[in-house]
């Protein structure tokens, strides 16, 4: 046995396969081969990036109103030939963001791009020209007519992310870079220092809302529900009272009674 020992084992020991050495080695090759395979699925079939909304064929609406030293200016008149253009207005303060083309959707859907589709407006960080009325500059003084005439002014941009009264509006530094968002608000204005701009009129944010439920416009983010009419008087339901139970009496279970 020592000498068994001695020179590595027995003849048994010596003829047994290390079977667990070729089993880790085959699950080392077949563990290999997968990854291999699933690199090259991955290679060759990239996941898309989620696409940023507005995409084409949405429909979007904001609204957008314009204060002229401390004046409310008209809306605008609806955008002609707007079939082709991402974002228009339909007239009453609304901006419809419909993007036809990949260059006019997601971030493409700028208060930029309205402007380049509404002849006769110009809204820069520091000039801003109603159509058809003068263009007005930073450090111009108000018009005359106007509630702050003779007041020197500057162009401001307020933002709403939504149509809920209790939003904060953001100040905007570049117009013409502002995302619009779905059922957003925008207020541009020319007005003297430390005047804030008012929240577009309840008018425009209710001609947007109905805009959207009249097209069904939707989006994953946000949405919106306008409450139906309230009716005169609702169903009444009958509650039975909490009365004492019905008492039910039991026969006894006495003798059959015997007829003769």
């Amino acid at each position: 046995m020592a000498r068994a020992a001695a020179t590595g084992g027995g003849r048994t020991y010596r003829g047994q396969r290390p079977t667990n050495w070729y089993l880790g080695l085959a699950v080392l090759i077949v563990l290999g081969l997968l990854s291999v395979i699933f690199s090259r699925y991955e290679y060759q079939h990239p996941k898309q990036p989620a696409a940023v909304q507005p995409t084409v064929g949405q429909h979007w609406f904001a609204g957008i109103s314009f204060d002229d030293c401390g004046q409310m200016l008209a809306p605008l008149a609806a955008t002609a030939n707007a079939s082709t253009l991402g974002v228009t207005t339909s007239g009453n303060g609304v901006i419809v963001i419909a993007p036809q083309t990949r260059q006019q959707a997601g971030n493409n859907a700028t208060l930029g791009q309205f402007q380049v589709n509404t002849p006769g407006l110009v809204l820069t960080p520091t000039a801003f020209e109603y159509p058809g009325k003068t263009v007005l500059s930073n450090g111009q003084k108000c018009p005359k007519g106007t509630p702050d005439a003779g007041k020197v002014g500057h162009v401001e941009v307020a933002y709403w992310h939504n149509t809920d009264p209790k939003t904060a509006p953001v100040s905007v530094a570049d117009p013409a870079a502002l995302k619009l968002g779905f059922n957003s608000l925008v207020e541009v204005g020319f007005v003297p220092a430390g005047n804030t701009l008012p929240r577009p009129p309840q008018s425009v944010v209710t001609a947007v809302l109905l805009a959207g439920a009249s097209s069904g416009s939707t989006t994953t983010t946000t949405s919106v529900t306008i409450p139906p009419p309230t009716t005169s008087s609702p169903p009444t339901t009958t509650v039975p009272s909490k009365s004492s139970p019905t008492t039910t009496t039991v026969p006894s279970k006495s003798s059959p009674t015997t007829t003769t």
